[in-house]
């Protein structure tokens, strides 16, 4: 395998992005890199990660009394760029390859994390929490004055920065906490 073809891991496995091999999926590549990845390209007030905001929507999804597959589905909705790196939306829009690589990687973790991919209803669950959380996201570390009502969200956030090792740790602690009763449900 020729050395642009692979990114090396944090657990030191070669990932192929475009060729995924689920066996090569770890959940510790996936919370260490997304506690290092700033969300909005960077381009925000302070630091803020990815792995930050998927574990605020995995807290709003267990806050909002939903099962655990969706709490857990909410931890990993990000979960593809740690092997793809983040796109902005607006950009993203113009890219139907990326969008259609990623689509095909999120549901490839979404099925070796919680067996399956997520239903129709689930992805609309999920998106509410995830633009509800992205509101938040874009007043508070932009500074950017939202359009519309501000949306019902059930936990108090916390926009103070963390040290990486603790956003890693809080992650994979969601991460057991929430896959063993979503997997063994079905």
């Amino acid at each position: 395998m020729a050395m642009s073809e692979y990114i090396t891991t944090y657990t030191g496995k070669h990932f192929e992005p475009m060729r995924p091999d689920p066996e090569r999926i770890l959940i510790e590549d996936i919370a260490h890199a997304l506690s290092l990845i700033c969300r909005g390209n960077g381009h925000v007030h302070t630091f803020w990660s990815v792995g930050e905001h998927c574990i605020c929507c995995a807290k709003e999804a267990a806050a909002r009394g939903l099962p655990d597959r969706m709490v857990l589905a909410c931890l990993l909705h990000d979960a593809s760029e740690c092997y793809m790196s983040d796109v902005p939306r607006p950009f993203k829009k113009l890219l139907p390859a990326y969008e259609e690589q990623e689509d095909y990687l999120l549901s490839m973790i979404y099925r070796k994390f919680l067996g399956s991919d997520l239903t129709e209803e689930e992805q609309m669950q999920l998106k509410e929490i995830d633009n509800a959380l992205l509101w938040f996201d874009l007043e508070e570390l932009l500074g950017e004055a939202q359009d519309g009502e501000t949306p019902d969200v059930h936990i108090e956030l916390d926009y103070r920065v963390r040290p990486f090792k603790e956003v890693e740790d809080e992650y994979c602690k969601l991460f057991a906490k929430y896959s063993a009763t979503a997997v063994s449900l079905l």
